[in-house]
């Protein structure tokens, strides 16, 4: 058994305590998940683990004892390694050259031996149940979650003084499938089983309740507990991560006996992966739209927003005919938040406010040829005040934001043209739990006022627990539309599979 102490740390940058004496102790053969909402310390307590960051007091103890200057280098040496969501991937190489990149390829005679390369790589790959991937084939040729596999099992070709025997995972599930997830699942088993430690790092309640055999919580910098999770729960760890009961996290259902009226149309719509699909929209309705990997959750909301072509169908607004690219659709009353906030919704250098009024610029124009920047100011002001976006001022640039209120500039974006339907993919993709119910709150008060909204999403509780009607997709077309009012997540998963357990059908 091995172990890591952090004992009594504490950090602090210019006026903000990032962590505070925080004791917490580390383990191998154990996954050992680590959660708190944005600011709570948790990437302050990693840049520590890794060299990256010193305590300003307290101290890192290693089986016992203390460990010296901290830095990368000696992190490694002792045993720590790092799986990160951004992948550094070399696209170029091989599987197995991006095995070496951190380490000396083996030689013969003075040239690479690829041989003993490639052997070594095949032997890591073995070690963790991968024999299906290939060595020698293009990493281009991989999914994100293979690449991620690949990094792993690139710390186990050999050649350190010290075996790694701590993994720290930030957020390594962020940019996955499902069923990449699984795969990661189950190689953390293997890790696990051969003795290695896992810190999980994750907002994701449902992988940290499978996983973990131990749940620390950090709040405001501080170590608020450690417990096994048989003495925990979702609850518990909702309410010490935030400091309140979040057991209401998804605010009640409009009834769906009762909808509003029609505001959107489609009939037999097939555009770019999407065929054929029908559907109405009401009036203060929620319509997850749910699948698997590749099933068309996301074309449905490109050809609604007009990114693709369409090939053949009719899509109407409020009885008027939808437009047909992106910014007829935002024009015609439609909001859109894409799921990438960071490469496809926001420009992280530029300011809140020109972030927010970038679809909208048209109706703040001062004239043809000037900008009205005291109104740009104004209208983000005001639609931040109605998102609960938490900034500095507007004039703030994005990339100085949490996830949580990037994301919230994002729905005042796509709330400034009064729309009357709103497409979320991904909504609450990497934000953490307390940012969540603030977003979901936002959009149950959106839909009261009777704004439609059409979530796509992986994460099947939030569906359930936000739809009021669930379209489910498979192979591109729109199979079935579902009421999510007594829906199970097994039978909404069944649904993906053509299984159906005799839900009701909307």
């Amino acid at each position: 058994m091995r172990d890591l102490d952090l004992k009594n740390v504490s950090r602090r940058f210019g006026a903000v305590q990032a962590l505070d004496d925080v004791s917490i102790s580390l383990r191998s053969g154990e996954v050992h998940a680590l959660m708190g909402e944005n600011g709570a310390g948790k990437s302050t307590l990693i840049r520590i683990l890794a060299g990256l960051d010193r305590p300003d007091t307290g101290n890192l103890v290693l089986d016992g004892g203390m460990l010296g200057a901290a830095s990368p280098g000696a992190m490694r040496a002792a045993g720590l390694r790092f799986i990160h969501q951004e992948l550094h991937a070399v696209r170029g190489l091989s599987v197995a050259e991006n095995m070496f990149l951190d380490r000396p390829y083996p030689r013969r005679m003075g040239l690479v031996n690829w041989r003993a390369l490639n052997r070594a790589a095949a032997a890591a790959l073995s070690r963790l149940g991968l024999d299906r991937l290939n060595p020698r084939a293009p990493m281009s040729e991989l999914g994100a979650g293979d690449q991620m596999l690949v990094r792993i099992a690139g710390t186990l070709v050999g050649g350190d003084a010290i075996p790694p025997w701590l993994y720290v995972m930030d957020e390594p599930t962020a940019a996955l499938t499902s069923e990449e997830s699984e795969r990661l699942f189950s190689v953390i088993g293997e890790l696990v089983g051969q003795g290695a430690g896992v810190l999980y790092v994750s907002h994701r309640m449902p992988e940290v309740l499978r996983l973990a055999d131990r749940v620390s919580v950090l709040r405001d910098g501080q170590h608020v507990s450690t417990r096994p999770l048989g003495e925990t729960g979702q609850a518990r760890i909702i309410e010490e991560m935030t400091g309140r009961d979040l057991s209401g996290l998804f605010p009640p259902h409009l009834d769906t006996d009762t909808p509003g009226a029609i505001v959107l149309e489609i009939e037999q719509l097939s555009a770019g992966a999407l065929r054929g699909a029908s559907f109405e929209l009401h009036a203060g309705e929620v319509l997850g739209v749910a699948g698997v990997a590749g099933s068309g959750r996301g074309a449905l909301l490109r050809a609604l927003l007009g990114e693709v072509p369409r090939r053949s169908g009719r899509a109407r607004l409020d009885g008027r005919p939808l437009g047909r690219n992106p910014a007829q659709v935002w024009a015609g009353g439609i909001g859109y938040v894409p799921r990438e906030r960071r490469s496809q919704g926001l420009m992280l250098r530029r300011a809140i406010a020109e972030n927010i009024v970038l679809p909208h610029l048209g109706a703040l124009a001062r004239g043809r040829f000037f900008l009205n920047h005291r109104g740009q100011r104004r209208v983000a002001q005001d639609l931040g005040e109605q998102v609960r976006l938490k900034a500095a001022s507007v004039t703030q640039a994005c990339e100085e934001l949490s996830g949580g209120n990037q994301q919230k500039v994002l729905f005042a974006r796509a709330l400034g043209g009064n729309p009357r339907v709103l497409l979320l993919d991904e909504p609450t993709r990497g934000v953490d739990i307390g940012a969540r119910f603030e977003l979901y709150r936002l959009i149950r008060q959106m839909t009261a006022h009777g704004l439609a909204v059409i979530v796509a999403s992986s994460d099947l509780p939030e569906l359930l627990g936000l739809s009021n009607r669930i379209a489910v997709m498979r192979d591109g077309e729109l199979a079935e539309i579902v009421y999510a009012e007594g829906l199970t997540e097994a039978g909404l998963l069944a649904r993906f599979y053509h299984e159906l357990p005799g839900e009701r059908v909307a």
